[in-house]
């Protein structure tokens, strides 16, 4: 059963090295005793040998006294080797931890597999042109998307009746429209709170427009109320009063409010009813338009608030899409080819101006709600191409692709007006597949845009005037949502209180930046955990989560889209230079968290940071965090490195980086090298992977082998295991002790490490299936072909004097793996594998019966009867069991 390496091993004599493991080609000769206080031991070399045949080498020509001392001094020496393996066999995460623990490899395992999951998306690199991004200029489409800025910038003034018309063409009616319509009609003023981009203002336009389709005003049956003059509500009081006869009876009035301007207050409850009642004297009715948010959780709570829900994102590209499409066929029959297309995604643009005949005649009860309409006027053969056009649109906006390209859970009125306009383009012949999915691609990249551009210019602002001190600090009430959708992006998956937590550290660090006179304070009990979600297009949900050691049920959050996390970073990083610093200073101290579930995703988005800028990345973050004393950070660099391996533009880099600090590099330098190698992707081959680990290992009289065994125990993952083993079983034969510890440990950490604390696989391969087993097991149980290696080098562990303590403990928790807890005979596979091959002769039967015996004895986990002898038989075919040991085992 000897492994091929294993069996070429050079022949040396035994005198040259003393220390050498013992071969698996194993003695045919029993032991004529057995003792139940140490296993049987087998022939073996040099200082390795048995008790028995090390006590008659201690004879010596001086004397008794002088043999008695050499024995003495050699068993001492035993011992000092036994207990340094034992000590390498530690969890080398636990050094220098402290009170905080070791760093639990399991959960850092499922911590990184779920950050290269949110943030690996293919987006990092899109090619967009940021320098329109506030149009999005993409081929010749041209649409409006800053939802943000367009609300408020926008002057007073009469809403024209032709964009009235158009909003009843194509607006889509979210869920409860009918009761805010209701509402609205009875109280005659109507607050209204959404996140900005959800359609919130043409919800509130459409409002208006039915409940004053009666209304008889010349100066315009709706208006909008300039936010910037006056003093808000009170000036919209003012501005109703004002009206001179008739002309603003049954007028709606829409006033939006910018409540997250420092300095700003909501209105009063008083100034609001004052409001309805003036309303209701000059029979006129109000919409305020206000994000939500803990300034307007007062006006939402109170007699006058609700909520607009976003309209439904399906119903909203359908509608889009078919405006598209008649646009282009209207072009084409008159004005040219994509006049429509180009011009009427703006507002009161030309193609408006070319609808309204149609517009007008139609019903707008026909058109509310995404309801399907009649196909254009040119007839039925128009029509049915056009529902044929739609139809092959509406299969092309759920192609898996576009979806995947898209990355939105749910698209907002101007996204679901790009995406149809890209769709109708690209049916129209405009754009090609690449240029589509691009443009797709893009609208991730707009939202992030819209998030962050120009933040803080609102600290340069004058206050509001209205004489009331504000009741949050500025930089505080600015910097919160900004901080929060950038922990969103790093952590998101964990659990809302580790973003939160997160945000708050960040907010604190942007404050400083900005204002570093001030001390930044914050108010405890004026934050709200929706309006943060509907503020970051983010969404929460029950799912597990690591607590010390073990999951439990808690409520991790999500952005709504897996493209937004990447868009995120990808726009702080590269647009906005001056937050880097704050950034990287947040980073570390998130590096410093006990829990993986946050310093691991931490570290995946500092690599994919890096990425973007590697001179910066690796000098501000990488560098620093990989000469740190403490473990937990040089993990965080390993994993930030990893990442960065991860993209083969910068592979080839790190490979040299990691090359020369397994070299010359100091000594947390090697160990950071050493972790990174475990991943696999930071050298060139698993055979270099391999000569950089062990040059790790036995340097220094071997004072890194344990985070050396540990990494290669990492690769053991990979499929080219085979190679692994081979080269153990080399390092088992080599000439320095060193290499022969780094097996040895190696073999024995195999043994007792289960494959979730080192896999990156996800659930539904054949080892990650197997996440509760040990590692050696799950190979045992899923390369049948490198069962008798396994056995091969566990054998030798068992077999030399050094390592036959934890290996027999290691052997040990294989077998009560078999028994643990519910379900635990799961790993019998894996034992029936490798059992049989391990004790293939009468002596190694022999260890196992002593080991069984011992376990049956054991005071705090004593082996059942019945346990031990299901344990025995797989082990011994029933062939070879003797009477007498069956009796033995019951």
């Amino acid at each position: 059963m000897a492994d091929e390496a294993v069996a070429e091993r050079a022949a040396e004599p035994a005198s040259q090295n003393p220390q050498s493991p013992q071969s698996p080609q194993k003695s045919q000769k029993p032991q004529g005793s057995r003792s139940p206080e140490a296993p049987p031991r087998g022939g073996a070399r040099g200082g390795d040998r048995g008790d028995e045949h090390a006590q008659g080498e201690a004879e010596s020509p001086d004397g008794p006294e002088a043999g008695d001392d050499e024995a003495a001094e050699r068993a001492k020496e035993r011992e000092r080797a036994a207990d340094r393996i034992k000590d390498l066999t530690r969890d080398p995460l636990a050094e220098e931890d402290g009170e905080d623990g070791p760093t639990d490899l399991a959960a850092a395992a499922r911590a990184r597999r779920a950050g290269r999951k949110l943030l690996t998306s293919g987006r990092d690199f899109t090619s967009f042109d940021r320098s329109r991004i506030g149009h999005a200029h993409i081929g010749d489409i041209n649409v409006s998307l800053d939802a943000r800025r367009s609300g408020v910038a926008m002057r007073g003034g009469p809403v024209p009746e032709e964009e009235l018309r158009r909003l009843r063409r194509a607006h889509v009616e979210p869920a409860g429209y009918v009761r805010l319509r209701r509402a609205l009609e009875s109280r005659r003023l109507l607050v209204l709170g959404g996140a900005p981009g959800t359609g919130r203002t043409s919800t509130a336009l459409a409002l208006l427009d039915e409940v004053t389709r009666d209304g008889t005003g010349d100066g315009g049956r709706v208006r909008r109320v300039d936010p910037h003059q006056g003093e808000g509500v009170r000036g919209l009081v003012g501005e109703v009063n004002g009206g001179e006869g008739g002309e603003r009876r049954g007028t709606g009035y829409l006033l939006e409010l910018a409540l997250d301007r420092p300095g700003t207050l909501p209105p009063d409850e008083m100034d609001l009813d004052q409001l309805a009642s003036t309303l209701a004297e000059g029979d006129a009715y109000a919409v305020v338009v206000v994000s939500v948010g803990s300034a307007a959780n007062p006006l939402l709570a109170g007699r006058y608030g609700m909520v607009c829900p976003p309209a439904p994102s399906r119903e909203l590209v359908t509608v889009r899409l078919r405006e598209r499409l008649e646009e282009a066929r209207g072009g084409a029959e008159g004005a040219g080819p994509s006049a429509g297309v180009r011009g009427g995604t703006e507002r009161g643009g030309p193609s408006a101006g070319t609808r309204g005949g149609a517009e007008s005649a139609r019903p707008s009860t026909g058109t509310r709600g995404g309801a399907e309409r009649g196909g254009p006027s040119t007839g039925n053969r128009s029509g049915a191409e056009g529902a044929r056009s739609l139809e092959h649109a509406a299969r092309l906006a759920e192609d898996p692709e576009v979806t995947e390209a898209v990355g939105l859970d749910d698209l907002r009125p101007a996204e679901a007006e790009l995406l149809a306009s890209l769709l109708a383009e690209h049916l129209l012949g405009s754009l090609t597949r690449e240029e589509l999915l691009a443009g797709c691609r893009s609208i991730a990249a707009v939202q992030a845009h819209e998030w962050f551009a120009g933040v803080d210019r609102a600290l340069a602002a004058p206050p509001s005037g209205d004489g009331r001190t504000p009741v949050r600090s500025a930089t505080a009430a600015l910097f919160h949502p900004v901080a929060f959708r950038i922990a969103l992006a790093v952590l998101g998956g964990g659990s809302h209180s580790a973003v939160s937590a997160a945000a708050q550290l960040l907010t604190w660090e942007l404050s400083v930046q900005s204002d570093p006179d001030s001390t930044p304070s914050r108010p405890l009990f004026c934050d709200d955990p929706e309006s943060d979600r509907a503020l970051s297009r983010a969404r929460s949900d029950d799912g597990a989560i690591d607590v010390a050691g073990a999951e439990v049920t808690g409520r991790l959050i999500f952005y709504r889209g897996s493209a937004l996390p990447a868009a995120v970073l990808a726009e702080i990083w590269d647009r906005h230079f001056p937050v880097r610093a704050p950034v990287v200073r947040w980073l570390r101290l998130l590096a410093d968290d006990p829990r993986p579930q946050v310093s691991v995703r931490a570290a995946v988005a500092a690599g994919e940071l890096s990425v973007r800028d590697f001179e910066y990345g690796f000098g501000e973050l990488v560098r620093p965090l990989a000469e740190a004393s403490s473990p937990r950070r040089r993990v965080f660099a390993a994993t930030a490195l990893d990442q960065v391996a991860g993209h083969a533009s910068h592979r080839r880099a790190v490979r040299k980086v990691v090359d020369d600090w397994s070299r010359y590099g100091t000594a947390s330098l090697r160990w950071t090298a050493a972790m990174t190698l475990g991943h696999g992707r930071a050298a060139d081959s698993v055979d270099a992977a391999l000569d950089a680990l062990a040059r790790i290992g036995v340097r220094d009289q071997g004072r890194q082998l344990a985070v050396a065994s540990l990494n290669v125990v990492r690769l053991l993952t990979l499929p080219e295991c085979a190679t692994v083993l081979r080269r153990l079983g080399q390092w088992a034969e080599h000439r320095r002790e060193e290499y022969q510890d780094l097996a040895l440990v190696t073999i024995v950490r195999l043994a007792t490490t289960g494959v979730d604390e080192v896999l990156d696989d996800e659930p539904g391969t054949p080892l990650g299936d197997r996440g509760d087993w040990p590692l050696l097991l799950a190979l045992a149980a899923t390369r049948p072909e490198l069962t008798g290696t396994l056995a091969d080098l566990l054998w030798t562990a068992l077999n030399t004097a050094r390592s036959r303590d934890v290996a027999f403990d290691a052997l040990e928790t294989l077998l009560r793996s078999a028994s643990r807890g519910e379900g635990g005979d799961r790993t019998r596979p894996g034992l029936a594998a490798l059992l049989p091959a391990l004790t293939s002769d009468e002596h190694d039967r022999q260890q196992l019966e002593w080991l069984l015996r011992r376990m049956m004895r054991d005071q705090d986990r004593p082996l059942t009867t019945e346990q031990a002898s299901a344990l025995w038989r797989l082990a011994v075919p029933a062939r070879q069991r003797r009477s007498d040991e069956e009796e033995s085992h019951g």
